[in-house]
């Protein structure tokens, strides 16, 4: 895998890519990018895949002018303009699906074939009650176990973790934070907008994903004409992670139709 830096509007990108073929953008959770995990290497079989880590993530930078997901939706759609991408098809995960969403209201003709992996960013229940549970005030093993279907063998140990990944791990989290506080993992305006997607869609979810309910993925699914939504067994919010093959079969087989 390659790793390259663009600079866009005075934000330091860090880019990775893999793989030959038609390209495919992939957008990453809040937990950030990692090359080395086993979906990775299967998504880039057969496919150009292009995964950037958001502004604020990994090694990528983060000005004063950017905090919030609508910002690095532009950035992203400058970094396709870059990269000579005129049309892609894009996965996008947790806050990663939000930005994919954002992407898809404002250019929906350069987007082929989406999936939405435990996307958050709209708001579908009552005015008064959290959508997606306050990750940020509940202990480290209770969201472990929201995040997991397996949390024993999935969840981070940090004690083995070097100074420079606890960092990234760190620095993640607080920029996760500055991106999804307020108003909490929503963005009021989405909704009115994602009628304006004309790309087939594919929500996915893990079946124990304790952040993103089945209601609230239905509900989100009915904000964009057409979209279908599918289930990964034994798997909780990272699917892609936890359950790589089913994962990467489910994925390509929908974009290779």
């Amino acid at each position: 895998m390659q790793r390259n830096v663009v600079t866009i509007a005075g934000c330091e990108i860090e880019v990775h890519e893999d793989g030959a073929g038609a390209p495919l953008l992939f957008l990453h959770p809040g937990s950030g990018f990692r090359a080395t995990d086993a979906y990775v290497s299967m998504l880039a079989k057969g496919r150009r895949l292009i995964a950037p880590s958001h502004p604020g993530f990994g090694s990528s930078s983060l000005p004063g002018w950017i905090d919030n997901v609508d910002d690095i939706a532009h950035i992203y759609l400058e970094l396709m303009d870059r990269l000579g991408l005129a049309k892609v098809d894009i996965i996008g995960c947790s806050i990663g699906g939000w930005i994919a969403a954002e992407m898809l209201t404002k250019a929906p003709e350069r987007f082929g074939k989406v999936v939405l992996v435990g996307p958050v960013g709209v708001k579908t229940g009552p005015y008064d009650k959290l959508d997606i549970p306050d990750i940020f005030v509940l202990p480290p093993p209770e969201v472990a176990k929201l995040m997991f279907h397996d949390p024993a063998k999935m969840a981070p140990d940090l004690t083995k973790l070097s100074d420079a990944e606890l960092s990234v791990q760190v620095r993640n989290r607080e920029t996760l934070a500055l991106l999804v506080w307020e108003p909490y993992m929503h963005n009021p305006k989405l909704p009115h907008r994602l009628q304006r997607v004309a790309s087939p869609t594919l929500f996915v979810r893990g079946a124990s994903d304790g952040v993103v309910s089945a209601a609230y993925l239905e509900n989100y699914a009915k904000l964009v004409k057409g979209a279908t939504t599918a289930t990964i067994a034994a798997a909780g919010h990272a699917p892609h992670v936890e359950q790589p093959d089913a994962f990467a079969k489910l994925v390509l087989d929908f974009l290779g139709r």
